[in-house]
């Protein structure tokens, strides 16, 4: 991919992030106030991004192992009411033989904890009347609790979806917009992972649920809608981003988002791919810093595979990060500073000095210089490329 950038609006939104306040991060009370009370306003909103936000996929236990479980624990809770009757049993009376033993105190805990309740064992003691109250009347409770555990986990999962949506909403800032989770936007987020871009910080749009599935089945935070209308960008927090990665199909889809985003975002990088070279223009014009021309970088590398295969298989690796060569911009090292590119460890291609780019045959290069960034040639990390 060659890219084209705009040195204009780069340093205009460097000027307007300076001059613009982030904003405040908002308590962690706000999480709580949030389940307790909410404006109607809240509420619309939060059923909004219910409906068109996926949060990342999370692994549940099956159906057979979730029940399993709601059986144990209603065991444990039994085993324990038994053992609380049975150590008290001089407490309780029984209708039938007036003693209670163990298979007494276990009868009484299932009627009991059943709400069945047939009457021929009761507590008759103070102590064993105030146990029943303090600590029977919970575990009562506790046990219906498990036995309807399908429906609660139902109502508690929906609560544990609007926490989650709320909490990310409120804390989601200076993350990584990809608009488009195609070709290009999952090789865009590859390549964001292998540098080191956590998960939580890269959110992807896209107007296609399977592909915003798979975007939540990869471990992503996905928005679900129409990326060129400002809520749903609004909806991925794009005016708290730190840089936006438009890549959908169409060139003139990539110009509305583009205008959009920038219109709702004056200080973020924006990043965009176009098919053909004519919209570059429209690109920059429309706020874009880097415009990527997908086309064109594709048919140069078709010439080169037809001419020096050697040499398009080594353009690849260097595109490719984790396989074989990778090409990486660092800051200069203390040791390299004073002495020519050329005495680095590794291949310097380039240096980033005072935002400009000068390439190694630059007669500026002949010392390295602190507060350079080099991009240099270096040997692959094993599992740079491989998620976690």
């Amino acid at each position: 991919m060659v890219p084209t950038d705009r040195t204009s609006t780069a340093s205009q939104g460097a000027s307007v992030h300076g001059d613009e306040q982030s904003p405040s991060r908002p308590g962690r009370l706000s999480i709580l106030r949030s389940l307790w009370f909410r404006s109607r306003r809240e509420a619309r909103d939060d059923a909004e991004a219910g409906r068109s936000i996926n949060m990342p996929t999370q692994t549940v236990l099956p159906p057979l192992q979730q029940v399993l479980r709601r059986l144990a624990m209603a065991l444990l809770v039994l085993i324990f009411t038994t053992l609380i009757v049975y150590v008290d049993r001089d407490g309780y009376n029984d209708n039938v033989d007036g003693a209670v033993d163990f298979l007494d105190a276990a009868y009484y805990a299932t009627v009991t904890l059943s709400t069945t309740g047939y009457g021929d064992i009761t507590p008759a003691g103070d102590a064993a009347r105030l146990t029943n109250i303090l600590v029977i009347t919970p575990l009562r409770v506790l046990f219906l609790i498990i036995l309807v555990g399908t429906t609660l986990e139902v109502l508690t999962e929906r609560t544990r979806q609007q926490v989650r949506i709320h909490r990310w909403r409120h804390r989601t800032r200076d993350h990584v917009v990809v608009i488009g989770y195609g070709t290009k936007g999952r090789h865009a987020v590859q390549t964001l992972r292998a540098q080191g871009v956590a998960r939580d910080r890269i959110v992807i749009v896209d107007a296609q649920a399977e592909n915003a599935e798979a975007a939540g089945d990869d471990g992503l935070v996905a928005v679900l809608g129409d990326a060129t209308r400002s809520e749903t960008l609004l909806k991925a927090e794009v005016q708290r981003a730190a840089q936006v990665i438009v890549a959908p199909q169409r060139d003139e889809a990539a110009t509305l988002i583009t205008l959009t985003a920038r219109q709702l975002n004056r200080r973020a990088t924006i990043v965009a791919a176009v098919r053909e070279d004519e919209n570059v223009p429209l690109l920059r014009q429309s706020g874009a810093d880097t415009v990527v021309t997908s086309s064109s970088s594709a048919g140069r590398l078709l010439g080169m595979s037809l001419v020096s295969p050697p040499v398009a298989r080594t353009l690849d690796d260097l595109m490719t990060i984790g396989s074989g060569l990778d090409l990486i911009e660092r800051p200069v090292l203390a040791q390299e500073v004073g002495r020519p590119p050329r005495e680095s460890e590794e291949l310097v291609l380039a240096v980033v000095r005072d935002k400009d780019v000068l390439d190694f045959t630059d007669p500026r290069l002949e010392e390295l210089r602190a507060g350079d960034r080099v991009v240099t040639v270096a040997r692959a990390t094993p599992g740079a490329g491989d998620d976690e």
